[in-house]
């Protein structure tokens, strides 16, 4: 990447995209934040400069910068990701940690974070602003639609179809083939042997909805 980058996020998942960044030699300019405590500090030497909605900063995006949306919120980065869509006509770029393996036959779309240890298998296919913790398994041939978040140590199954929105928690295991439907919740430690309805949750092993 030429260019450096702007993240849109200070805290928790912010920082990530920060390590993640620097793991590769990339030049992040700084980091946007809704809260205001923390303009005018530096975190890793990088300097937190104003607000997501700042045209000082946004007119920088698409011409010196790029841009990368990191908040583990699904509504705050829809919002950004379409602020940049519509604003700077600019989509985010991915983070890939140094560290992550994704197979040269993976398709792989736009703003997703890849962090370190995680592997996407041959012929997956991951769309957009997806956010995978640390050392998940994307098996080969399986289908992640947008916005789905995977966490630490999942594994999503070879040929398993994971629809928009999906939140999978910590220590998932997802087998093989199973379809997990739009917006659905999947808790952590759960073991997932069948096919899940669209906008449910289920828990457990093998995992069951709950209310």
């Amino acid at each position: 990447m030429e260019n450096p980058v702007i993240i849109f996020g200070a805290k928790g998942l912010g920082r990530v995209a920060l390590d993640i960044f620097q793991s590769n030699g990339v030049t992040v300019y700084g980091l946007l934040d809704d809260d205001k405590s923390l303009y005018n500090t530096d975190i890793q030497n990088v300097p937190v400069l104003g607000s997501p909605d700042d045209d000082g900063f946004l007119k920088l995006i698409g011409k010196k910068c790029e841009a990368f949306v990191a908040t583990d919120d699904n509504k705050l980065r829809r919002h950004l990701t379409e602020m940049l869509n519509e604003r700077r006509k600019i989509m985010p770029v991915n983070a890939v940690h140094s560290l992550a393996h994704l197979a040269p036959s993976a398709g792989i779309g736009h703003g997703n974070l890849f962090s370190a240890g995680v592997v996407v298998g041959s012929a997956a296919t991951v769309g957009s602003h997806c956010v995978f913790h640390t050392g998940c398994v994307v098996d080969y041939e399986a289908r992640l639609g947008d916005y789905v978040q995977v966490g630490a140590g999942s594994v999503v199954g070879s040929g398993a179809t994971i629809e928009n929105g999906v939140f999978i928690g910590s220590g998932v295991t997802v087998v093989p083939g199973v379809t997990i439907g739009k917006n659905a919740r999947i808790g952590a430690g759960s073991v997932v042997i069948e096919s899940v309805k669209a906008g449910a949750t289920v828990f457990g092993n093998p995992a069951k909805s709950v209310q």
